[in-house]
């Protein structure tokens, strides 16, 4: 099985959900069924349906998380010293050439992403674009809007 890279804080995040789903969701979700049985007749009860369908998706999700888990390769940005090459990890602040504006992006896993809260997807082609690229390095990246060219104003591990 491929490992597949995570952060620290990702990881930490994911530990916490399926502790969630385990000691809290899951019971809930079995007294749920317990109580719908005690109804009466099945095969026309909604809540028995909808408990039994949350069920589905608690246990599936439970997978799901322990999988990620087992593949993971946990990766504390914090102990990254690449000197200020972009890594896994690595908090990269970018300009936009052509209009000035500047962002800052953190590059993590999968399950981490959250563009809105600069995480950004490895996968993506912007990181795939700075992976192994260096401060002061211009990257272009083909978006939907074009091609785009980003400088590599600074790397930070944190």
């Amino acid at each position: 099985m491929a490992t597949l890279p995570i952060t620290k804080r990702g990881a930490e995040l994911l530990k916490a959900e399926l502790q969630q789903l385990k000691t809290v969701d899951r019971p809930a979700v079995i007294a749920a069924i317990a109580e719908a049985r005690a109804q009466g007749d099945l095969s026309e009860n909604a809540e028995y349906d909808a408990a039994k369908d949350r069920q589905g998706f608690i246990e599936g999700r439970i997978k799901d998380i322990e999988g990620k888990l087992a593949a993971a390769q946990i990766i504390d940005p914090a102990t990254l010293d690449a000197g200020g090459r972009v890594v896994f990890g690595a908090t990269v602040e970018l300009e936009d050439e052509e209009t000035g504006e500047k962002v800052v992006y953190q590059i993590v896993g999968e399950d981490e992403a959250d563009i809105k809260k600069g995480l950004l997807n490895v996968s993506t082609p912007i990181a795939r674009a700075l992976i192994g690229k260096d401060e002061g390095d211009v990257v272009s990246v083909v978006t939907p809007g074009g091609e785009k060219h980003y400088e590599i104003v600074a790397v930070r591990y944190c």
